[in-house]
């Protein structure tokens, strides 16, 4: 029998980690049966699958992977070795053939390989957030401060890791270069450019000097291993970290600050008067709504992603206070409550209940979007108990100084939010008492459950809302409307 003839195939694929490229190239080769070793993988600048072989016309049907394999290709590919997506490609074909839990055997030589790159590629990632170090470089659009960084990767990781400092410094521009490619954030998006060049970056700044004294400050010579030092913080980062500088002389110092602090005599602790200590943090809480909102702008999200805190929105002394669950999509980019479709329905509502918006105080128990990236999407997530708790103090702080005789809690989220219990909304719907509150209550479902309803049930759904809605009007007229409990 004539043995077949495998005809050998170049994948050409964009530099760095082409994670598209790789998965559209593998849908083609798996399902015709190409074996790995006919396959020769080159990172070029113009990505083109089977120029000779496979014509464009004929798109691979998507691959069922396990969960682990799929996490590791994302992960492997930002990986510098040229073999990555070989090893990948073998990876796949043993899984498509039947070894469907090939990733979880670490004793197999393909899978242990590849679960090391793995690590060298999370390892890289935790380096960069922790050592990549910003430095002024003058203004950027519209007056915002902007900022510049050099950073020497050992694998492809930028657009991995660049979501991390948009999170993280969402409030100034900045661009982090490195010898592949280039972020840059501009307070609205990301966008990836060409490599750079370390002397593209400012040398220093004025901030620097501060960032040194305070690491130097916090420096235990009593604790001083260079071998652990190195271990964390290897030396091929320090040129770009200021506050390196100082280490050698720190290290020179330490024996004698180490014989002084054992010849210093012991010193008996100092006695602290809780009563004063109290009165000292209750002189610093913010004495009106515009300080407590600053302390909340400046105060970063819990579950990092959202671009800005979202303030409660309407005049102190409103006589109704609604509260939702946290900011969505639309809030989070315009920065107010209740302007996305779930706002909208509930602007539509308040109009046909004879409440006017305007008149009204809105907020949220949580006060940054939460939310799960697919794709271009960000899709609501629900805060857990935890995260509520987490800001109940501002909640309760806001609604202090609005002093609004009735809240109306929109949603199960909300009812956790002022009660600090879980009660179905089917069970506590309608006028509350939310013990131990200045103000009445009462109980609603929140708008974007109305949105996910379906059409037949809607209309009905919606005017038991605009009911819930009359009646809360109908109560905050009544002149005997008081506190609760």
């Amino acid at each position: 029998m004539e043995a077949r003839t495998v005809q050998a195939r170049t994948i050409r694929l964009a530099p760095g980690a082409d994670l598209d490229g790789f998965r559209a190239a593998v849908r083609r080769l798996v399902p015709a049966g190409v074996p790995p070793e006919a396959v020769t993988w080159v990172e070029g600048e113009a990505p083109s699958l089977f120029p000779d072989a496979m014509p464009e016309a004929a798109p691979g049907p998507a691959l069922a992977l396990p969960r682990a394999v799929a996490g590791l290709v994302a992960s492997v590919v930002m990986h510098r070795d040229p073999e990555r997506y070989g090893l990948l490609h073998r990876l796949i074909r043993r899984v498509a053939d039947g070894e469907r839990h090939l990733a979880e055997v670490a004793s197999d030589p393909l899978v242990h390989r590849l679960h090391l790159m793995r690590k060298a590629v999370g390892r890289d990632l935790h380096k960069m957030h922790a050592f990549l170090r910003f430095r002024r470089a003058g203004a950027g659009r519209e007056g915002r401060e902007r900022f510049m960084a050099w950073f020497e990767p050992d694998h492809h990781i930028l657009a991995e890791a660049a979501p991390f400092f948009s999170a993280r410094f969402p409030s100034f521009d900045w661009s982090i270069l490195t010898p592949d490619g280039s972020a840059h954030w501009d307070g609205r998006s990301l966008r990836f450019g060409p490599g750079g060049r370390r002397e593209d970056v400012p040398e220093q700044d004025a901030f620097e000097a501060g960032w040194t004294d305070y690491y130097s400050s916090t420096f235990n010579p009593a604790r001083t291993n260079l071998a652990a030092m190195r271990a964390e913080m290897p030396k091929k980062y320090w040129h770009n970290m200021p506050e390196t500088a100082a280490i050698p002389g720190l290290v020179r110092e330490a024996g004698r600050r180490v014989g002084e602090m054992i010849a210093r005599a012991p010193e008996a602790p100092v006695k602290r008067v809780p009563a004063r200590a109290l009165a000292a943090m209750a002189a610093q809480e913010p004495d009106s709504l515009a300080a407590l909102n600053a302390v909340i702008r400046a105060s970063e999200p819990l579950v990092p992603g959202a671009t800005q805190a979202v303030l409660g929105e309407g005049p102190i002394g409103a006589g109704i206070a609604f509260v939702g669950e946290q900011p969505g999509d639309q809030e989070d980019l315009q920065g107010r409550p209740f302007v996305g479709p779930a706002g909208q329905l509930l602007s539509r509502a308040l109009r046909e209940a004879g409440i006017d918006r305007d008149r009204a105080y809105l907020t949220n128990a949580v006060k940054h979007f939460k939310f799960e990236a697919r794709g271009k999407r960000r899709i609501h997530q629900k805060p857990t108990a935890g995260e509520v708790a987490h800001y109940r103090w501002w909640l309760e702080r806001e609604l202090a100084f609005v002093a609004p005789r009735l809240v109306v809690a929109l949603g199960a989220t909300a009812v956790l939010a002022l009660t600090g219990r879980q009660v179905p909304i089917t069970r506590a719907r309608g006028p509350a008492t939310f013990e131990g509150k200045p103000y009445a209550g009462l109980v609603t479902v929140h708008p974007s459950y109305l949105l996910r309803l379906p059409d037949t049930a809607r209309p009905e759904a919606y005017a038991a809302f605009v009911a819930d809605l009359r009646q809360a009007a109908a109560l905050v007229a009544e002149p005997a409307l008081g506190a609760a409990g």
